[in-house]
């Protein structure tokens, strides 16, 4: 396993296992298949609902706390409730939570992000960020934050590199997490000629030359699967580097295409949603 270091020194896997496509009932049999696999980041959140059934399933696991990297995102509901925080520790089982996030620039997310400084400087998160934030919201933090953030999470992959965002936190050293890291459902980019051409060159799969370029590129992706051979070829990455040129050819394909696409009214809609959470 390789490690991106965090401007505040926290070191991170390179490579994490996204939870967001498992349903609280489908969670134990493929986390333990990732944690077999040699995953140690776990990426969940409020609303992915699944933070008690992960605290349950490492429970009944052999594995240290020092040694797993555990990721959550606060959903703009609960941005204003003081106790945020501590209720996704309480959730996910543990005393503390190395990044923590705000899911969306939805709600009253300056108070939100006040909440996650609150925490960072009281040891119960080793770091803090954003994920989904862009021109004025992002912006917004960034004139307010007393700590910078240390991550961002966004839809990253070789049709959208995030260029811009990255570009305007370089400054504060933010690393990138990138979910959809391999494109989203029937996105085409499997088929790109340029991939499969690399990947035939190095003896890999498509899937394995795009973690490669996230690795290379200095971001964290965090593919999701229930698949034990999808889980551990995810993993088989760290046996190859793709060339200058490659790489090169490779960006030929941003074009800045992404499958999520935030709009006021989607954002509007996050902030009264799964209330029912908290109790």
């Amino acid at each position: 396993m390789e490690f991106v270091t965090l401007p505040n020194g926290v070191r991170m896997p390179a490579i994490g296992y996204g939870s967001y496509h498992l349903f609280p009932w489908k969670t134990r049999k493929p986390l333990t298949f990732a944690l077999e696999a040699g995953y140690r980041l776990i990426d969940t959140a409020n609303i992915y609902l699944n933070e008690r059934t992960i605290r349950r399933t490492l429970k009944n696991l052999p594995y240290r706390r020092e040694d797993l990297f555990i990721v959550s995102k606060i959903w703009p509901t609960y941005f204003r409730d003081e106790d945020c925080v501590e209720r996704t520790l309480k959730r996910l089982g543990i005393d503390y939570i190395d990044v923590l996030l705000l899911h969306h620039p939805s709600g009253d997310f300056l108070a939100g992000y006040r909440k996650l400084e609150q925490a960072y400087e009281k040891g119960l998160v080793k770091a803090i960020g954003l994920s989904n934030f862009f021109g004025e919201k992002l912006e917004a933090v960034l004139s307010q934050a007393k700590v910078k953030p240390h991550i961002v999470q966004l839809e990253a992959h070789p049709y959208c590199s995030e260029k811009a965002v990255l570009e305007r936190l370089s400054p504060y050293g933010t690393k990138m997490m990138a979910y959809y890291p391999l494109g989203h459902a029937e996105n085409g980019l499997f088929q790109e000629k340029i991939l499969q051409d690399i990947a035939r060159a190095h003896g890999k799969s498509v899937a394995q030359v795009i973690l490669r370029w996230h690795v290379q590129k200095g971001f964290i992706p965090i593919p999701g699967s229930d698949d034990p051979d999808h889980l551990r070829s995810n993993m088989d990455v760290f046996d190859f580097h793709l060339s200058d040129e490659e790489m090169a050819r490779i960006a030929t394909l941003d074009t800045d295409r992404r499958f999520y696409v935030p709009t006021p009214k989607k954002e509007a809609h996050y902030v009264r949603q799964i209330p029912f959470l908290w109790k």
